[in-house]
C-alpha cells in the first residue's frame, strides 16, 4: 500500500476521509447519545421513571463524556489519535451492546457514563484529525470540518429509521426497547469497521502523535483562555441543545405524533445534520471570532421554541429542520476557532477545552430540563428553558473576539 502524504492528497481523496472520520461523528454522538430521544419513551414508561432520571441518563451520558475529554490529551500522547479514535469507537459499541442486559436505573446509568467517555474518545480524536485534514487543504477546510461534524447527523438518521422499525418487531418481547439498542450497536460495529479501514489512507501529517508540549501545556501558558466567553457561549449551548434532543420526541408523543412521524421528524433532523455541512462552510471560514457561534445559537433557540408554539405538524417538521440544519454547525465552530487562532501545536488543547465546556453543558442541561419537565407546564416549560439557554449563550458568544490578526 502507497503512504498517503500531503503533496499527494487529492481532493477526492481529502472528502472520501472527511466521509470516513464521519462516520467517527456518527458512532459517538449520532448513535451513542441521540438515538436515545427515540428509546426515551418506551423506556420510561417501561421502567416507570420520571422525566427527571430519564433526563438524568443523558447527564451520566454527558458526566462520562466530561471523565473522557479530559481524559483524551494524555491518551492522544501515548497512542496517537487514530489508535484512540477507532478503540473508543469499539468501547462505545460494546456499551451500547451492555444497554440492553440491564433494567435497573443504576445499572443503566453507569453504562451511558461508559458510553459517554468512550466517545469522547472518538470524537475529540476525530476533530483533531479533521481539522488537520482541512488544514492540508485549506481551501476547503470549513466544508472538510462540517463534513466530519455532519456525520452525526448520518447516526441520527440510521436511529430514525432503525429504532421504531425494532420496537415495532420486538413490541411483544418483554423489554423490547433492548433489541433496538442491540440493532444500534451492531450498526456501530460496522461503521467502526469502515473507519478502521478507511483510517489506513490518511496522511502521515495528520495521523501523527499529538506533541507532548501541546498535550501539557497549562490554560496559563496558552491563549486557550482568551476564548472566555466563547467557552461560556458553548457552555450554554450544550446545556440547551441537550435537553431539546432528549425530550423533543416525548413531547410530540405527547402532543399526537404517529410513529412513521417520528420516523420523518428525527429522519429529516439527521439529513439537515449532513446538508449543515455545506451551508455554513462559508461562514466558519470567513470569520476568527464568536459571531458564526453567536448567530447558530440563536437560530437554534428559535428552532427548539417553534414545537412549543404551535402542535402543528409542519410547525415541527419546520423546527426539526432548522435544528438539524444548524446544532453541529455550533460544533464546527468552535474547531474552525482554534484553527484559525491558535498554532497547530496547540489544536489539541483548544479542542479539548471546547469539549470539556461542552460537557459541562451536556450534564446540566437533561435533569435539569427533565426537572422542569416534571413540574407544571411539563415538557413544553422544559424547552422554553432550553431556548433561553441557548439564547443566552448568543449572546455571550458575541462578545468573543478574534486572537489572531
Amino acid at each position: 500500500m502507497t503512504t498517503t502524504t500531503a503533496a499527494t492528497l487529492t481532493p477526492a481523496q481529502a472528502l472520501r476521509l472527511a466521509f470516513a472520520l464521519s462516520l467517527g461523528a456518527a458512532v459517538s454522538l449520532g448513535i451513542t447519545r441521540f438515538s436515545y430521544g427515540l428509546l426515551l419513551p418506551p423506556m420510561r414508561a417501561d421502567l416507570g421513571w420520571s422525566y427527571t432520571l430519564a433526563g438524568g441518563m443523558n447527564t451520566a451520558n454527558a458526566a462520562g463524556y466530561l471523565l473522557g475529554a479530559l481524559m483524551t490529551p494524555a491518551l492522544m500522547r501515548r497512542f496517537g489519535p487514530v489508535p484512540l479514535l477507532i478503540g473508543g469507537a469499539v468501547w462505545a459499541s460494546l456499551f451500547m451492546v451492555a444497554s440492553g442486559f440491564f433494567t435497573s436505573a443504576p445499572a443503566l446509568l453507569l453504562q451511558r457514563l461508559f458510553a459517554g467517555m468512550a466517545s469522547a474518545w472518538v470524537f475529540v480524536a476525530g476533530g483533531l484529525l479533521a481539522a488537520r485534514l482541512g488544514a492540508l487543504q485549506p481551501s476547503r477546510s470549513g466544508f472538510l470540518l462540517g463534513l466530519y461534524y455532519g456525520g452525526t447527523g448520518l447516526g441520527i438518521t440510521l436511529s430514525a429509521l432503525l429504532v421504531p422499525a425494532v420496537l415495532q418487531a420486538a413490541s411483544g418481547e418483554p423489554h423490547g426497547w433492548a433489541w433496538a439498542w442491540w440493532a444500534l450497536a451492531l450498526a456501530s460495529f460496522t461503521a467502526t469497521a469502515v473507519l478502521a479501514l478507511a483510517m489506513r489512507a490518511l496522511p502521515m501529517e495528520a495521523r501523527a502523535h499529538v506533541p507532548a508540549s501541546s498535550s501539557d501545556a497549562s490554560p496559563r501558558s496558552t491563549p486557550v483562555r482568551r476564548f472566555g466567553w466563547a467557552l461560556a457561549g458553548y457552555t450554554l449551548f450544550g446545556a440547551g441543545y441537550i435537553g431539546y434532543m432528549t425530550f423533543v420526541i416525548a413531547l410530540l408523543r405527547e402532543q399526537g405524533a404517529k410513529p412513521g412521524d417520528i420516523t420523518a421528524f428525527y429522519a429529516l433532523l439527521g439529513v439537515a445534520c449532513v446538508a449543515s455541512s455545506r451551508l455554513w462552510a462559508g461562514l466558519l471560514d470567513r470569520f476568527r471570532g464568536g459571531g458564526p457561534q453567536a448567530l447558530l445559537n440563536a437560530l437554534l433557540g428559535v428552532a427548539t421554541m417553534l414545537p412549543v408554539l404551535s402542535p402543528a405538524w409542519p410547525v415541527a417538521m419546520a423546527s426539526g429542520l432548522l435544528f438539524g440544519a444548524v446544532f453541529l454547525s455550533v460544533v464546527a465552530s468552535t474547531t474552525a476557532l482554534v484553527r484559525h487562532n491558535l498554532p497547530a501545536a496547540q489544536w489539541a488543547t483548544g479542542i479539548s477545552a471546547f469539549t470539556i465546556a461542552f460537557a459541562l453543558g451536556q450534564i446540566v442541561g437533561p435533569t435539569v430540563t427533565g426537572w422542569i419537565s416534571d413540574g407544571e407546564g411539563g415538557l413544553a416549560r422544559g424547552l422554553v428553558a432550553s431556548a433561553i439557554t441557548l439564547w443566552a449563550g448568543a449572546l455571550l458568544a458575541s462578545r468573543q473576539r478574534a486572537l489572531l490578526t
